[in-house]
């Protein structure tokens, strides 16, 4: 089992809402909620693999209290709103992503490794309607790759009994082509050793899919849930050699998490 760095259920920083702010406070003051917990996951072992394997994720957020029914994504970035109606909020948005070698998978020798990094960006999001929540991110990458990624999601919601919640949506990213090189390029000199076709992609849609969860509240402080995630690579990325040959463009993830919530005040 390898740990990963905290990228769908990272640090989710709420920060101080421009819209939210008094006078006179300090930008710290108010009630807030600090999160800890962990998923595990059987998921592909990278972007369109096929091999599988067992991912542990931690969960570390902290905002502040709200008396709004927010729903949360496990595919999320870190954000920190600049704004926040209730309804409507946007602001910046993070995640890390981890490295990529032969040691993640056999299928990946012979290709050029990606380094541990990240992408920064920003994020929108919005409630439609109480059961609806639409949300999109644009990030750049740092160090892993230097591409630009866009993340779209749709989650509708509901309450089966006061501790027992279900929601599911459609999913779908699209990604320059410096992003592409990153993980789905083979010039010649790597398709020689790998035995993979030359590849070059340019930008495009990389998946589209669905995801769901059934989440129970235990205690006013303890959460679970159970989450299933299915994308289909496209475009660009279904097209690469390493996806063609050694991968699959049927790519799935199934796993269990868990959360405690502390709240605390500060002056």
């Amino acid at each position: 089992m390898k740990l990963l760095p905290p990228s769908f259920l990272a640090l989710l920083m709420a920060g101080l809402p421009l819209s939210a702010a008094r006078a006179g406070d300090y930008p710290w003051s108010g009630d807030w909620a600090l999160t800890l917990g962990g998923s595990v996951a059987n998921a592909p072992a990278f972007y369109g693999a096929r091999d599988r394997r067992f991912v542990f994720s931690p969960i570390l957020s902290i905002g502040r209290q709200s008396k709004l029914d927010r729903f949360v994504s496990r595919n999320d970035s870190a954000s920190l709103p600049l704004y926040d109606s209730g309804r409507v909020s946007f602001g910046l948005a993070g995640r890390f992503l981890a490295a990529r070698d032969e040691n993640t998978s056999e299928d990946l020798h012979g290709l050029e490794d990606v380094r541990f990094g990240g992408e920064v960006g920003a994020f929108a999001q919005a409630y439609p309607t109480d059961w609806l929540r639409t949300r999109v991110e644009v990030r750049h990458g740092i160090r892993s790759h230097h591409g630009t990624v866009l993340d779209l999601q749709a989650d509708a919601y509901t309450d089966i009994t006061p501790t027992l919640r279900i929601s599911g949506g459609p999913r779908a990213t699209y990604a320059s082509s410096a992003f592409g090189r990153a993980y789905y390029g083979v010039n010649g000199e790597q398709a020689a050793a790998s035995g993979l076709d030359p590849y070059d992609p340019g930008s495009g849609w990389q998946s589209v899919g669905a995801g769901g969860a059934l989440t129970w509240k235990a205690t006013d402080k303890v959460e679970t849930s159970a989450f299933v995630e299915y994308r289909r690579m496209i475009g660009t990325a279904a097209d690469s050699s390493l996806v063609r040959q050694k991968g699959s463009e049927n790519q799935l993830t199934v796993g269990l998490s868990a959360s405690y919530r502390f709240d605390f005040t500060l002056e």
